[in-house]
C-alpha cells in the first residue's frame, strides 16, 4: 500500500509553533507515563491510556498554537496511513473463523500432532507454530491454540512448560512476521509507506537466520528430553477433532487458494477476502454447514462442541465482530501517531536523533533500539511500530534508504520483543493463555532474543545495507 501523505519535515514546520527539543519530549513522556502506568500498574486495557494520551497530545497541540482543524487533520492522516491494515484486520478475524469452521485449522492441528516425539518435540513445536502463524497471520491465536495443547503434551515428555512456551512463541512470532495476513506486518508496511510484499521480502533473510538458529537451539534442548508422548492427551485431541470435522485433504483448499494468490503477488486484501470466501465454500461443501450458518460464522465466529473442553477452547473464535478490541487499539495508536506528527513532535525528535547518526547502518541499528525502548515503555507492540515508523520515514529518505529498510527494522526489533517484558500486553496474553510466567519462558524465547540481534549484526556489518553517508549534516534547530 502506498499513500500520497508523507510526514512533515522540520523545515516545513512553522517556526512560531515548532516545539524545542526538550518541549517535544513532553507529550512523548506523557504517552510513556500513561501507557506504562495504565497497562503495567493499573492493568487497564490499552484503550483508556491511549485515550488519555490523545487528549494530552491534543491539548499540547493547542498550547503550541494549532487549531482544532489542524489536530483533526493529523488524526485523519494517521488513520489514512493505516487504512489497509484496519481493513485487513477485519478480514483476518473473519477468515480465521471460516477456516476453523471449514476444518482447515483443525486438520492442521490433527496432522501436526502426528509429528511429535520426545526428541523432536521442541523444534517440531516451533516449526508447527510457525506454519500455523504464517497460515492464519496471528501469533496470539497460535499461542492461544497450539500453545495450550503443547504445554500439556510437553509436560508428559519431561519437557518444562517454559521451554515449551518459548518454542511455541518463537515459532508463532517468526511465522507471523512473514505472513501477509498478519496485522503487525500490514501495519509496519502501512505506516512506512512500503508495499506489503516488499516489506515481507526484506524481512525474509533476517527472519530465516533468527528462526533457524532458534530451531537449532530447541533441537539441542530436545536431545535432553525423556519420557513418552502422552497418547491419551493426543488421542483426546485428535478424536475430538476427527469426530467434529472432516479432516480430509479437501479442507486445505482455502489454504492453497490464499497462499497460491499471495505467492503470485496478488494484493493482500483481495487475497484475504477470497481466502475467507474459500473457507465459507469449503465449510458448506465439506463440513455440510448451511449457507446462512456459514456466513454467521464469518460474522460472529465459532463455538464448537467437540466433547473436549480443551479442543472447544482451542477452536473458539470471534469472527468479524471479534476484531473490535484489536481494531480500536490500532485506531487509537494511529490517531495518536497522527497527532504527534501534525504538531511537529516527531519531526523535531527525528531531526535531533539524526544528528548523532553518521551512516545508514547506525540509523538502522538506532531504529531497532528505539522500537525496543518504545515496546518496553509503552507496553504495546503497535506503538513500537507506529511511532518510529512515522518518525523516521523522512530520515530514511535522506539517507537514500528504501522504505522497506525502515519497515524491517521496526518489525524485526519491535514486534517480537514485546513478549519479553512482563508488563507488555503481548506478554500478559502469553502468560494468561499458557499459565507460564514471562520471566520463566523469556530465556527460552529464542526468536525474540535473536531477531533484534540479527538485525543489529546485519546493520553493523553492512549486509544488504547501503554504506553511503548523507551529503549534508542537518542544521541544529531550537
Amino acid at each position: 500500500m502506498t499513500l500520497d501523505f508523507t510526514p512533515t519535515t522540520i523545515d516545513e514546520l512553522d517556526p512560531e509553533r515548532r516545539p524545542s527539543f526538550r518541549l517535544a519530549f513532553v507529550p512523548v513522556l506523557a504517552v510513556v507515563l500513561f501507557l506504562g502506568i495504565g497497562s503495567a500498574v493499573l492493568g487497564l486495557d490499552p484503550h483508556v491510556p491511549l485515550l488519555w494520551s490523545i487528549i494530552f497530545t491534543g491539548a499540547f497541540g493547542r498550547y503550541l498554537g494549532y487549531e482544532w482543524t489542524d489536530l483533526y487533520d493529523g488524526i485523519a492522516n494517521g488513520l489514512l496511513m493505516g487504512t489497509q491494515a484496519l481493513l485487513i484486520i477485519f478480514t483476518i478475524y473473519a477468515l480465521i473463523a471460516t477456516w476453523v469452521d471449514a476444518g482447515t485449522i483443525p486438520a492442521m492441528m490433527y496432522y501436526g500432532l502426528e509429528l511429535l516425539t520426545p526428541a523432536t518435540f521442541l523444534p517440531a513445536a516451533a516449526v508447527l507454530a510457525a506454519i500455523v502463524a504464517f497460515a492464519i497471520g496471528s501469533s496470539w491465536t497460535t499461542v492461544g491454540t497450539l500453545g495450550v495443547a503443547f504445554v500439556g503434551i510437553g509436560t508428559g515428555l519431561g519437557i518444562s512448560g517454559p521451554m515449551t512456551v518459548g518454542a511455541v512463541i518463537s515459532g508463532a512470532y517468526a511465522g507471523d512476521k512473514q505472513s501477509p495476513l498478519s496485522d503487525t506486518t500490514n501495519l509496519a508496511a502501512g505506516v512506512t509507506n512500503t508495499p506489503l510484499y516488499d516489506h515481507i521480502h526484506r524481512m525474509r533473510t533476517g527472519t530465516a537466520i533468527s528462526f533457524g538458529l532458534a530451531v537449532l537451539g530447541f533441537a539441542a534442548l530436545g536431545l535432553r528430553a525423556s519420557g513418552a508422548v502422552p497418547a491419551d492427551r493426543v488421542a483426546e485431541i485428535q478424536t475430538a477433532l476427527a469426530g467434529t470435522y472432516d479432516v480430509s485433504l479437501l479442507v486445505f483448499l482455502p489454504l492453497l487458494v490464499t497462499f497460491g494468490l499471495a505467492l503470485r503477488g496478488y494484493p493482500a486484501l483481495p487475497t484475504l477476502v477470497i481466502g475467507a470466501f474459500a473457507g465459507v465454500l469449503t465449510s458448506m461443501l465439506v463440513q455440510g454447514t448451511g449457507f446462512v450458518p456459514a456466513w454467521e460464522v464469518f460474522m460472529n465466529g465459532t463455538g464448537p462442541e467437540t466433547g473436549s473442553e480443551l479442543v472447544n477452547e482451542l477452536l473458539n473464535t470471534g469472527g468479524l465482530t471479534g476484531s473490535a478490541w484489536t481494531i480500536t487499539v490500532v485506531v487509537a495508536a494511529l490517531s495518536l501517531g497522527g497527532l504527534l506528527e501534525r504538531i511537529g513532535v516527531l519531526a523535531v525528535l527525528a531531526h535531533h536523533f539524526s544528528r548523532g547518526l553518521g551512516t545508514s547502518r547506525s540509523l538502522i541499528a538506532g531504529t531497532g533500539i528505539s522500537a525496543i525502548l518504545i515496546n518496553a515503555l509503552t507496553a504495546q507492540q503497535y506503538m513500537s511500530i507506529v511511532l518510529p515508523g512515522m518518525t523516521l520515514r523522512n530520515l530514511y529518505e535522506e539517507f537514500g534508504l528504501d522504505s522497506d529498510e525502515l519497515s524491517r527494522a521496526v518489525e524485526a526489533a519491535g514486534t517480537p520483543t514485546g513478549a519479553l517484558f512482563p508488563w507488555h500486553a503481548g506478554a500478559v496474553f502469553m502468560t494468561g493463555a499458557t499459565g507460564v510466567p514471562t520471566l520463566e519462558y523469556a530465556p527460552f524465547y529464542l526468536f525474540g532474543i535473536l531477531s533484534p540481534l540479527v538485525l543489529f549484526a546485519m546493520a553493523l556489518t553492512g549486509r544488504g545495507v547501503p554504506t553511503t553517508k548523507r551529503l549534508e549534516t542537518p542544521q541544529a534547530a531550537d
